[in-house]
Order: C-alpha cells, then structure tokens, then sequence
C-alpha cells in the first residue's frame, strides 16, 4: 500500500497507555496500512511510571523507558516528543502544536493521561511545593530535598505511599497527612487500613489521619502546616499526592462531550462524542469511571486497535484487582474486595498482629464462591485467589483454608494453574489468558520463561504474574509427559544440581575449565554468577582466585555496594557476642574514615559508605583487632542470632549463645544456593526469632528442637520442626546433613523455605533424608560438610595479604584517584549519600 493511501493515525499523548497503543498496532498491522504520528509533551519518550519511585534507587531514564526513540523509528512512527498539542479542529481534522506543527487526521486518539490534583490550600503556591508525577518532578524533589530535613505528603493512597518511600530514601524524616480516616480507603478496610499504618509506623513513617490541611505556612518556603482541628506540623518540604485529575482541555476546547467532573466521555468502543476521536487511559471517562491503574488502559489500547482494524470489540468494565508494595509492605486487594456485590456474603478474617499480616476474604452465602478480598502484609497468595474468584473455582470445605497457609494438602484449594479455563487472564497487565502461554509452550514449543516473556508479553509489567508463569510451564510440561528440567541457561544443559555433581566430580575449579567440559559459547549474566556459587559451594576456595570476572558485584568485591557506589562492611560477630575492646575499634574506624554505623537485626554492626578503594585498609584493621569477614555480602551463612539464654535469662534452659557462637564459626564462610540465616533460642519464648530462619535450634527441658526452611524479609515463612529434643552432637550432625543437602538439590538463588515448598513429599520427605537416613547418603553428607568446613579460611584476609588481589580494588584500572561522584551529606550527624546534584553550601 502507498503511503499516501493509509490512513493517518494520531495519538495525542505519549505516555505508558499511548506507547502500548502503538506498540500493539504495529504488531497487529505492522507499517502498512497506518501512518502514526506521535505527540509527547514531555521531553523524552514514554516511560514507566508505575516504577517512578525506582528512580530514587539507581534507575535512571533509560531503565525506565518503554522503548528508545529508535524503536519508533524502525516502526515508521513519527515520534515528536517535547511538543504540546494545543488546537484540535475537528471540522478539518487536523492537531496543531504549541511550536505551529499542524498534522492532519483520519482517526485520533487522544491518550492525553492526567495531571495531579491541587487541592486549594493556601500557599500551595510556594518553593518546596512539588506534585509527583513526572521525572521532571522527581528530579526537582531530589534537588530540593539535598536541603530540606523533613517532609509531609499530601495524600494516603497509592501515589500518597509512593511519594512517601522516595521522601524517606532521600533521607528525610516524613509524614503522610490523609483527609480520610484510613489509609487507602478505596482498597482497605479499616482493620486492613490498621495494619498497614502499624507496618509504615514501624518503618519510621509518620501517619496522620482525618487531617483537612488549611495553610503551608513560612516565608516563601514551607515551614510548617496548619490543619483545621488546630494541629501544626513541622515541615521544610511538601510533596502533594492527592489524586489525579483527567486531562481534559484539548478535547473542552474542540466541544467534545466531557463529564461534569472531568473525563473525555467515551462509549463501549471508546469513542467520544465524535466518532473519528477515541480517548483512552486517565483522560476517558467510561460509564461515570476514570480508571487510575495501567492495566484498564492498556486494555482499552487493545480495544481501540482491534476497532481500528476491522474487529468489533468493547470495554464493559475492568477488574480493579491490583498488588503492590508500598514502602516495603505487601498490599493487595481483588475482587469484591469489601464484600458488597451480594446480600449476606461472609468474611473471612485473618489478623495476625504479631506479624503485620491482615487477610480478608469474602465468600457468598453458601461458601462456595470466592467474591475477593484484601491482603496486608503477605500477598503471596494474590495471584492464585484472584483466579479463583474471577473463575468461580469451587472452594475447599473451610475456606480459611486459602489465606491460612500451612495446612495439610487436602485442605487447601488444591487448583493447580494448568486447570484454569483457557480464558482465563493470568497476566492482567498486559491481558494475557493461560490460553495464549499455553499456546505458546504447547504448539510453539516455547520452553522457558524468557521466550514465553518475549511471544506474549505476560510477565513484562508488574512482574507479579511471574510464579504463575512458572507453575503453568511447569504443570504444561508435565501433563504431557514431558521431563521439567530447570536448566541454568542455554550455555549449559544441565540443572544446578547436574553442574554441581560434574563439578565434584571432574574436579573442576574455573568457569572456563566447566564451559570447556559440558558448556557451549561463552556464557552470560546468568550462568556465571551461578557457576561461581556452585564452584564456592563445592571446594570453599577464595571467591576471587580466578574467577573474580564471573562474580556479582557483591561478591566481587567482598562488600555490598550501596547507594551513591559506595560499599558497607560489616564484620562477623558471632552470637551478637562482642568485647568493649572490639565495640572500640570499630567506632575508630567509622570516625577514621567517615563511615555510617548502624546496628543490623542480626546482632552485627554495619559501617556504611566505604569507597571501594578503602576497603582493603578497613579489613587489615579489623582483622588485627580480632575480626573477620561476615559475609553479609555473600550467598552465604550471615549470622546465628542469640539471645542471652540461661547464663543472664531467668527464663533460660540453656546456654543458647556459647551455642550460637559454636553453629557460626562452625558453618561461616559457607556458600549456598541463596543467603543462610540461623538463630538459637534459649528458651520457648524465643527471642532470637529462631522460628524465622532458615534454621533454628530451640532448647527445651530435655534438649534443643531444630526447625528449618524458615525465613523473614518479602515473603516470610515460618520454620518447620525437623526434630526435637536432640543433644548438640546430634543437632549438628543432622544440621549438617540438611545444609549440604540443600546445596547440591536446590536451585540457584532459591531460599531454603522455597526449596521445601517445592520439594515432592515436603517436609516429611526431608525428614527421611536428613533424620532417617532413607537414601543411605548421611555420612557422604557429613563427610562433604567437614570437607569445607576444614579449608575455611577469612575472604578479608586473603586480600589483605595478597598484594595482587589487593590491587584490583580501585575506582578506575588506569588511576589511583577516587570516584569524583561519591558524595556525602549530614543526616542525624552521621553521613548519608548525597542525592544527584547536591552542592554543598559550603
């Protein structure tokens, strides 16, 4: 087709709903019969702004991009970005910029997104007075916060929290004010609502609600806020997340229908009042809704395009159902989350305090339908529910079942993914049914999750779909007889486990030695970070010793590398035992070289802000004064928490820290598919959270119980009792039977509690393995164990003494001088990394 006979297609808006747009027009019709032209307000092309807040945590524009101005380019779109759209004749079809463009018409599709609400608050108008909603504003806020020390945010839901997260990872002391009496009032309950600000409380977020602010006072920048009860808040910086507002004006200038509080006005098809103009995104309005999530909009991108090119398709209505983490916390809510779409539904309520984990759920009246719910705290759970309720799956006999975890098989729901309906929407993000991903693995042949990715798209949003991607290719594979082998990558055809026992055996000791031997090509990103762990795990030789190149970062340079590129050292203290003379070194070096200490929940000290060149030199200090390295930057044993058991605790059975301190020594510098933490608890009362680790040891009247595959952090996981009032010879030998089996059988970057979740036969099972003996390999186990144990030796001081080593921590391979970027300033007198473009006044 000529190009001068297709039709001219422009999109006003080149945001994340506009991007999708022509991203699935193209993929639809490719270039042939559609010329598009693009207008973007702002000065780049379009970004993710659900992932905003990653900007604060290194991201930078083009982590955030959708796709670089070349893609438009190779797509035949004209792409003008940094130009307003300003004039919109309909009689002439035509769209003219705030720079004169003047571009002409066959369809046009107005993805002109929102802007942030502005409530009318005297001196809203101040310097120090930001909207979070573009990188523009982000950048401002960074700029502005290098001299501001506390923050108040305007708003307490979705935009409200996020703004809240970046505040605080700028290193300002801040507070939500929300107008209403809870948090996120559209998605939670108030017990729900209860939860999270306990959560955010205890991380340091200051809440305040059924606050109407009336007044940002100061001169000429914020100082304080007044509210109308006639509370004031102290405040040098306010960010306002108030809601959105459609954007709108472009569509009132042309007399198109706009609702009465604002919103393009659309019908099923998503056209407005002109039948040659369609909205999507923020900006239309659809039965009396402005949908505030990405997922409608890319919905009603797909509408439009199917409409455009000779299908017949509507937008009725579009789960709000979404899971997100806010400030860290896990919050989520589907369905009918509150209840309400039926008479005499029941709620289902879990609400654990002690963890910061509310559940609800909402069930009809006879308990055979999910209708949705909440989840606060853990949302592991969200993907599976939300499929049961959007299917109608029966439930199980007790339907607490489904949000209490940790109950026998046959109690829970039992769905598996693989039996969902082939209509069903797996990923919501992007619209994608178990149909289509079987479509892919089945008739395509697609067997891994990249390649499933990049054929449809699911998985590429949010992420959150991902484990049910897993599950499906997994359950896909198996209903067709076909063997599931999770192979490292397409370098090595072989399983973790497989490369591992070829290691042991054919005495390999170097990446290139094991690609010689069974890999192919030169390998990647992947595979070689995995290989080193499974190198580390197999002989404990230094991690540096010819195969620095194939490490993480972390590992490559035996510290975590933080925020603004410098590196945090934190020596082992087993037990959290530590001497006056040590606690004194310790606060010499942090003085010496200007280093951050903050304690760490695992009785540690953390130095924070190393350069890389330093480090070396913090080491040979430490290591004359009695320390070693504790691989806090490791896939390693990181510490045994103790508390102070029977030799200080009147409640205490036995002597829980000489113990921990035995375990540590015992089991440090021991690599592993994923990071390994313990704890021993001198008594029931445990408060050493043993029963939140990947292995805890508990006394007891007669003796100590083990527990494993627990653990804390994103998805916490009770522990599991292994066995039970057993003497410390025993307890060690079954310790080491079960930390070495988790080595060679686990995958890579796999947590002990994920290991067990996926383990056939479950805890059980590990309980022959490892107590039992039932397949005959606890002394090989044992042996293996001792072997690494007996070639220990301290990473640090490996380094120290060897010059050649030594050399390669340096900033740059040609120069001895430091990075000119690492740049400090003072928060609670201590130094912080300083945000980009922070001068010092000074």
């Amino acid at each position: 087709m000529k190009r001068s006979d297709r039709k001219n297609i422009i999109v006003v808006g080149n945001g994340m709903v506009g991007y999708k747009f022509c991203e699935k027009l193209v993929s639809k019709e490719g270039d042939e019969a559609f010329n598009i032209t693009v207008f973007g307000e702002e000065p780049r092309p379009a970004y993710d702004r659900v992932q905003l807040s990653s900007y604060f945590d290194g991201a930078d524009e083009e982590d955030l991009q959708m796709a670089p101005e070349q893609w438009y380019e190779e797509q035949g779109i004209e792409l003008f970005t940094g130009e307003l759209v300003v004039d919109l004749d309909r009689d002439n079809k035509t769209v003219t910029s705030q720079k004169g463009r003047t571009v002409s018409y066959d369809k046009l599709i107005l993805a002109t997104g929102s802007s942030a609400f502005v409530p009318p608050i005297e001196g809203v108008d101040k310097d120090g007075v930001f909207v979070y909603r573009t990188i523009e504003d982000l950048e401002a806020i960074t700029k502005y916060a290098a001299g501001a020390s506390k923050a108040a945010v305007l708003g307490g839901g979705l935009l409200g929290l996020e703004a809240a997260k970046s505040a605080m990872d700028l290193g300002l002391k801040t507070s939500v004010i929300e107008f209403a009496p809870r948090l996120m009032p559209k998605q939670l309950d108030e017990i729900g609502a209860g939860a999270l600000k306990k959560a955010l409380e205890e991380l340091d977020l200051e809440i305040l609600l059924n606050k109407n602010t009336t007044l940002i006072g100061g001169n000429g920048t914020p100082q304080y806020l007044d509210f109308a009860d006639g509370d004031r808040l102290d405040a040098d910086m306010v960010i306002i997340s108030a809601g959105i507002r459609p954007r709108d004006e472009l569509a009132r200038k042309a007399d198109l229908e706009v609702g009465e509080r604002g919103g393009i006005i659309v019908d099923d098809q998503l056209k407005t009042s002109d039948s040659d103009i369609y909205a999507i995104g923020e900006s239309a309005l659809h039965r009396g809704m402005i949908y505030g999530l990405v997922a409608p909009g890319y919905e009603m991108a797909d509408v439009v395009v199917e409409n455009l090119t000779g299908g017949e398709e509507e937008f009725t209505e579009f789960d709000m159902s979404t899971k997100l983490k806010l400030v860290g916390v896990d919050v989520a809510s589907f369905g009918d989350a509150f209840g309400e779409s039926e008479e005499n539904s029941k709620k289902v309520i879990i609400d654990n305090k002690a963890k910061g984990v509310y559940k609800r759920i909402n069930v009809s009246e006879d308990g055979d339908r999910l209708l949705g719910g909440m989840l606060v705290g853990d949302a592991d759970d969200y993907n599976m529910l939300l499929q049961i309720a959007q299917n109608g799956f029966s439930l199980p006999p007790d339907p607490v079942d489904l949000i209490i975890g940790d109950r026998d098989e046959e109690s829970s729901g039992g769905q598996k993914v693989y039996e969902f309906p082939d209509d069903s929407i797996i990923c919501s993000c992007e619209s994608v049914t178990k149909g289509e991903i079987c479509d892919v693995i089945e008739e395509e042949g697609k067997e891994d999750i990249d390649s499933i990715k990049s054929c449809t798209k699911a998985g590429t949003g949010c992420s959150g779909c991902v484990p049910m991607l897993d599950d499906l290719l997994t359950q896909s594979m198996e209903a067709r007889g076909k063997e599931v082998r999770k192979v490292i990558c397409e370098h090595f055809d072989y399983t973790r486990q497989e490369l591992f026992d070829i290691i042991k055996v054919k005495e390999i000791h170097t990446f290139d030695e094991l690609l010689d031997e069974v890999g192919q090509g030169d390998g990647c990103e992947k595979c070689k970070p995995a290989v080193a762990s499974l190198l580390a795990s197999a002989f404990n030789e230094h991690v540096l010793e010819e195969r620095d190149t194939i490490q993480d970062t972390n590992d490559r340079f035996l510290a975590n590398i933080q925020r603004g590129g410098t590196y945090s050292v934190i020596p082992r203290v087993p037990g959290g035992e530590i001497t006056p003379d040590k606690l004194i070194t310790i606060g010499e070096l942090a003085k010496k070289y200007g280093l951050y200490t903050k304690i760490t929940g695992g009785q540690r000290i953390n130095m924070m802000g190393a350069r890389v060149d330093q480090l070396p030199d913090i080491w040979e200090d430490l290591i004359e004064s009695g320390f070693e390295s504790g691989h806090a930057y490791g896939k390693a044993l990181r510490t045994v928490k103790s508390c102070v058991g029977s030799t200080w605790c009147r409640y205490g059975l036995h002597e829980s820290v000489s113990f921990a301190i035995e375990i540590e020594e015992r089991y440090r510098g021991l690599r592993a598919p994923h990071k390994l933490k313990g704890g021993v608890s001198g008594c029931v009362r445990e408060c050493a959270e043993a029963q939140a680790k990947d292995f805890g040891i508990i006394a007891t009247e007669e003796g100590w119980n083990l527990f494993v595959c627990g653990n804390g952090g994103t998805n916490p996981q009770h522990a599991k009792l292994l066995a039970t009032d057993l003497d410390e010879e025993t307890l060690i030998k079954y310790l080491d039977r079960f930390l070495m089996f988790y080595i060679k059988t686990a995958e890579h970057l796999n947590r002990t509690s994920t290991w067990l979740n996926k383990m056939e036969g479950g805890l059980e099972y590990l309980r022959k393995v490892v107590v039992e003996d039932s397949l005959g390999i606890g002394e090989e186990l044992e042996r293996e164990m001792q072997q690494l144990i007996n070639v220990y030796s301290c990473e640090w001081k490996e380094v120290v003494n060897n010059p050649e080593l030594r050399e390669r921590f340096t900033h740059f391979v040609n120069s001895d001088d430091v990075d000119p970027s690492v740049k400090f300033k003072d928060y609670r007198e201590q130094p912080v990394p300083a945000p980009s473009g922070w001068e010092d006044d000074e």
